[in-house]
């Protein structure tokens, strides 16, 4: 008896080689089937499910839709299989038109990471470390255009600058190009511009950020707070940001006092004062807000690696962004036919 997929029970003729001294298997030898094995076409329906849902999830679509019985175990092996051998394919594949204006995005969003704390001989579900560490997703697209295209890194700002240096040059970013990027303000984002895109980019911070900085003093400003707030908005598109420092100086406490929102924001406007050029990217039809970045951190990595009650080891949450990514970049049929020309 031969059962395939534990669903498929098949009677099976074996056949004893003398000359070797062991048993032979012509149907299985002849079309390819192996016990408890899953085809190409079932492995490609498990990671499509499981890349969306918890594993547990995937093997319950799996069952509704094609009748089978898969254990959770084995979709979470199918599904981290693919998604380990898919990081090559995660980049939208060329030949890509040479591209005069890119948009780019950066931004970090925390995923949760176990580290096993149990000794190996041990139930290593006894013993574990939960911390946080934060994928870096780099977002590009042309402009005019709805698709983006992405990459994401768990390791430090340098290798998330290079994976979004690789990915704009997969998009058509060569040496005629200009980059418009975009991002929440921190340093990390605006030193991996500088370096891996040089004068061939402009860097603007986000301009909703600058006015989360903003909103807290206009509560001082007396009289109509949002009025105030409009002001302070429209000289920061005019690129009349030193009258938005002047707009804050009244209630700047003096120095040794404790600090106010007032004086945070003069701080990070007067550091940042060389990325608010508002005017010349609305002038452009270029965006002034990071908000593309921060919806595709919803839909590319937290809505896989953080599900509730999801803990992930660093090498299968990478697997797992790279696995998400090939999907968002439309590289999904690439992969698969790689395999089966493999």
């Amino acid at each position: 008896m031969y059962t395939v997929l534990g669903r498929i029970e098949l009677e099976e003729q074996t056949v004893w080689d003398r000359r070797s001294g062991k048993e032979r298997r012509p149907f299985r030898d002849g079309c390819g089937a192996r016990a408890h094995g899953y085809s190409r076409r079932l492995q490609r329906a498990i990671s499509d499910f499981g890349a969306d849902e918890s594993f547990a999830r995937a093997a319950a679509k799996v069952a509704e839709h094609y009748g089978l019985t898969l254990p959770v175990s084995g979709c979470r092996r199918v599904t981290l299989q693919h998604a380990l051998a898919c990081h090559a394919h995660r980049l939208p594949a060329g030949p890509t038109p040479p591209a005069e204006q890119l948009i780019g995005e950066m931004d970090g969003s925390m995923v949760p990471i176990v580290t096993p704390t149990a000794p190996p001989s041990a139930d290593r579900r006894q013993g574990k470390r939960l911390a946080w560490k934060e994928a870096k997703l780099a977002l590009i697209r042309r402009p005019g255009e709805t698709s983006t295209r992405v990459a994401a890194s768990l390791d430090d700002a340098q290798a998330s600058g290079e994976e979004w240096s690789a990915l704009a040059k997969a998009c058509g970013f060569g040496k005629r190009s200009r980059l418009h990027a975009v991002g929440d303000g921190a340093p990390w984002i605006a030193e991996q511009v500088e370096r891996h895109f040089g004068r061939q980019a402009t860097y603007l911070v986000d301009f909703f950020h600058v006015c989360e900085h903003l909103a807290p003093v206009a509560a001082y400003a007396g009289g109509d707070a949002s009025a105030w707030l409009d002001v302070q908005k429209s000289r920061l598109r005019a690129n009349d940001w030193p009258a938005v420092l002047d707009a804050l100086a009244p209630w700047i406490e003096p120095e040794p006092q404790a600090p106010t929102p007032a004086r945070d924001c003069d701080r990070y406007l007067r550091a940042r004062s060389h990325q608010l050029n508002y005017r010349d990217a609305l002038a452009a039809d270029l965006p002034i807000g990071s908000g593309e970045v921060e919806s595709a951190h919803r839909s590319v990595v937290q809505h896989r690696l953080k599900k509730p009650g999801a803990w992930w080891r660093s090498h299968t949450a990478q697997a797992m962004l790279d696995l998400c990514c090939l999907r968002h970049n439309d590289q999904w049929d690439r992969y698969w036919q790689s395999l089966a020309s493999a």
